[in-house]
């Protein structure tokens, strides 16, 4: 059996490390986690004590292809900081609708390789 509490990475393909890099530090306040390059350009962004990290691999024959139910949800269990969707805004964000459902709770902002993140008012 697999702890549930076990690590996970989430790794894409990425058009623009720079860009996206930016999103996620400057705009949602992710940390540089480790950063290398060689065949691809790699760029580990997460929490330092998270179960949890996001890889961005630049370089690489794969081009992004999100689909709008490409979602990475973070669960906040209280309201969403419109000073922080401003700042992912402000670090190449677009914010959309993501349908009834996450719309009535929470933000979506799409990253600037058109992946959706979406802020949830819920717990999880």
């Amino acid at each position: 059996m697999i702890d549930p509490l076990v690590s996970v990475r989430l790794a894409r393909p990425c058009r623009d490390l720079a860009a996206v890099r930016r999103f996620y530090v400057d705009g949602l306040g992710l940390e540089v986690l480790y950063e290398g390059s060689g065949p691809h350009d790699i760029v580990m962004l997460g929490w330092p004590r998270a179960a949890w990290h996001l890889e961005l691999v630049g370089g690489s024959s794969s081009e992004p292809a999100p689909t709008e139910q490409d979602l990475l949800v973070l669960y906040l269990a209280g309201a969403v900081d419109e000073e922080l969707v401003a700042r992912l805004e402000a670090n190449g964000g677009t914010r959309v609708s993501q349908g009834d459902y996450w719309d009535k709770w929470g933000v979506t902002v799409e990253d600037p390789d058109g992946y959706r993140l979406v802020l949830s008012t819920r717990s999880g």
